[in-house]
């Protein structure tokens, strides 16, 4: 592995440290482009406005009519953490502003598949609503959405997914990633999308008269919801996303939170009051994401739309019982792939360009998550397939793709798609994550193609796995008050985690729960623990090291921790 440093521009940092920034995160924010105090400002005053989102105020028109005239409107969601947070969003946000009579749909993964399909829109306008709005997809819903206007509803698509050549014929799309949208942020996540089409809005009913200035609902109620769904959908934390996220974690912080994130954070152990986006991510989203995964993402919702304590916690314990059962799914899947992985090539050898792993016993709901574990082990674009449950489709595969930087997915799965018409049956996604369809008969074809485009795109460069590291850590930052202080901040996709790199002295190593590697070490003459999850082989007595900092407590005592991401060998 290489450990690269990130280049640290000295004026910025300079500019930080004068405007009374700390020094080390001066040093930090400097390396991920952050240039002066202002651009650090995350009050509302300095989010986008919601102007700039092409369609946004058509969308603010069509539901302000709506709402007039008291129709009933359905939401169509998405079946992870970004769609059920999206709806909740939606849900909440348009009774806030009037909507009398506002209700959801969330497709289930396994029968109905992935977005406004024209069953969908059947079962939509059988419920007796007026509007359908989509939330986190619909941007590739051509023909459910034509089914849907055929049958007479009106079609409001909000998306941030990338758009195919031919768009929905809705009445109105908001999208920053359709063509012609001018938007700064073109990484707003679904639940980003809804929650600007409700500022306009807000300010729309304002201009009508529904309300003034000073009476109008407080939208800043919702953002604990749009902050768990931005960092969950692992989109870029671009300055607005880091904004919207930062005023999220704030109220939560505060204890202005649903009554579900609470009982989220309860039955995960987290402390809502110190909240992080660690926590958004590894802690509140996976519950989410599990019960779209092996069971109905409706139980996700309503545990975020409830403002009663006592269901919320009975839906929270079901989300998390839930949870655990996808994590013994995974684990023995997740075996079972590494080995069929491992036998695609001799020991010793470099992996294959890609990687393409199927077992007729494979859970389509995890698929995803055992691809990402293959990738991270191997270093290789990596699609795991599993066999459709859905009634009529028996035939047919359902994979799900990560990708490492340099490799886009989805861009690779065009391309196969024209080399080889008909292999790939759907597909869609982005360039680090992808889903595609195949017929089993064809699984053989697409890991060829898969195969071939890999090699034409990577390098030796490319597929050398590389890690960005912030560099040494200076002796005199090695306190638990400053790991506390950089746990405070806003770290994701884009705007990484403090990751430090380099030499130190392995002091001594053991193995803990057979997985796992603790180490004693010395930092710069200091003495310091550090624990490598995952790592089973045993390190050189001096060795670079990657690592975040953590602190854990012993006997009373909190003491800072290295975490180890990686080793230069």
């Amino acid at each position: 592995m290489n450990l690269l440093t990130r280049d640290i521009p000295p004026r910025a940092v300079w500019a930080l440290e004068q405007a009374g920034v700390h020094p080390l995160l001066a040093q930090l924010f400097a390396a991920r482009g952050v240039l002066n105090k202002e651009d650090l400002d995350d009050g509302l005053a300095q989010l986008l406005p919601p102007s700039g989102l092409l369609g946004a105020q058509a969308a603010a028109t069509l539901l302000a009519d709506a709402i007039k005239a008291n129709q009933r409107l359905c939401i169509v969601a998405d079946y992870d953490c970004d769609g059920a947070t999206a709806c909740a969003v939606a849900v909440r946000g348009l009774r806030l502003l009037g909507a009398t009579q506002v209700s959801y749909i969330v497709p289930d993964r396994v029968v109905d598949g992935y977005g406004l399909t024209a069953p969908i829109a059947q079962r939509v306008y059988a419920s007796g609503a007026d509007l359908l709005i989509t939330v986190d997809n619909g941007i590739a819903s051509v023909e459910g959405v034509a089914k849907a206007q055929a049958l007479g509803l009106k079609v409001l698509v909000t998306d941030h997914h990338l758009p195919a050549a031919e768009l929905p014929s809705a009445e109105v799309i908001v999208n920053p990633n359709q063509p012609g949208c001018s938007f700064a942020s073109k990484s707003m996540a679904g639940v980003g999308v809804m929650f600007y089409v409700l500022l306009a809005l807000r300010a729309e009913l304002r201009l009508r008269g529904a309300f003034s200035p000073e009476q109008q609902p407080k939208l800043d109620a919702l953002l604990p919801l749009v902050a768990l769904g931005t960092v969950a959908d692992v989109v870029k934390l671009d300055p607005n996303n880091r904004r919207l996220v930062a005023q999220g974690l704030k109220r939560i912080r505060a204890g202005a939170l649903p009554a579900g994130l609470k009982a989220l954070f309860t039955v995960a152990g987290r402390q809502s009051g110190s909240a992080t986006t660690f926590d958004f991510g590894f802690a509140l989203g996976p519950r989410i994401n599990a019960a779209g995964r092996l069971s109905d993402m409706t139980l996700g919702i309503e545990c975020l739309l409830t403002d009663d304590a006592v269901r919320a916690a009975e839906l929270a314990l079901a989300l998390d019982g839930i949870n655990r059962e996808r994590r013994v799914i995974e684990g023995d899947m997740r075996e079972q792939a590494m080995e069929i992985a491992e036998s695609l090539f001799d020991e010793g050898e470099e992996p294959p360009p890609a990687i393409c792993v199927f077992d007729p016993d494979f859970h389509e709901g995890v698929v995803g998550i055992v691809a990402s574990r293959i990738k991270d082990k191997f270093h290789r674009p990596t699609f795991v397939f599993a066999a459709s449950s859905a009634v009529g489709k028996e035939d047919e595969l359902k994979g799900s793709g990560r990708s490492i930087p340099g490799f886009h997915l989805r861009d690779a799965l065009d391309l196969i798609a024209k080399r080889h018409p008909g292999v790939l049956l759907r597909f869609g996604g982005h360039a680090m994550a992808a889903g595609c369809t195949v017929a089993e008969e064809q699984l053989d074809v697409f890991e060829e193609a898969f195969n071939q485009v890999a090699s034409e795109w990577l390098d030796a460069a490319t597929l050398t796995r590389s890690l960005q590291t912030d560099g040494p850590l200076a002796p005199e930052y090695l306190r638990v008050d400053l790991v506390d202080t950089l746990h405070k901040e806003v770290w994701g996709q884009g705007f990484a985690p403090p990751m430090f790199s380099e030499e130190v002295d392995v002091v001594s190593q053991r193995l803990v729960g057979e997985k796992h590697l603790a180490l004693k070490l010395k930092h710069q003459g200091q003495a310091v623990d550090g624990i490598w999850f995952g790592r089973t082989e045993p390190l050189a007595n001096r060795v670079k090291l990657a690592f975040r900092l953590d602190a854990d407590e012993w006997q009373g005592q909190r003491r800072v921790r290295f975490l180890v991401e990686g080793a230069e060998e």
